[in-house]
């Protein structure tokens, strides 16, 4: 029986680790990310009047219905155009691309 739980317990664990990081990202915190370093020039919220402007950057809700999460993901993992160089983490682009799903 021990040796059951204990390969049992090996697998849980190796599953745990092997796991995608996007299954542990954190959509609030993508949500305060995206307030802090993109809402000044992407609506972020998903409504307000930018959403409709045709010029400049396009809303969190235009991306989210025009990428799945591996192309956002990828877009956010390397330098884009104008905007800043924010130098993300796996983890903060994770979070990010969470919340920008949750706006689908």
């Amino acid at each position: 029986m021990s040796r059951n739980v204990t390969r049992a317990a090996a697998v849980a664990t190796a599953m745990a680790l092997l796991s995608p990081l996007a299954a542990r990202a954190d959509a609030a915190n993508g949500e305060r990310l995206a307030r802090q370093w993109c809402a000044s020039c992407h609506v972020v919220n998903g409504g307000g009047m930018a959403a409709a402007i045709p010029q400049g950057p396009p809303s969190f809700r235009t991306i989210a219905g025009h990428l799945n999460p591996d192309q956002t993901r990828a877009f956010l993992s390397r330098p884009h155009g104008a905007m800043p160089d924010l130098a993300l983490t796996r983890a903060e682009i994770d979070d990010l691309v969470a919340y920008i799903g949750n706006l689908r």
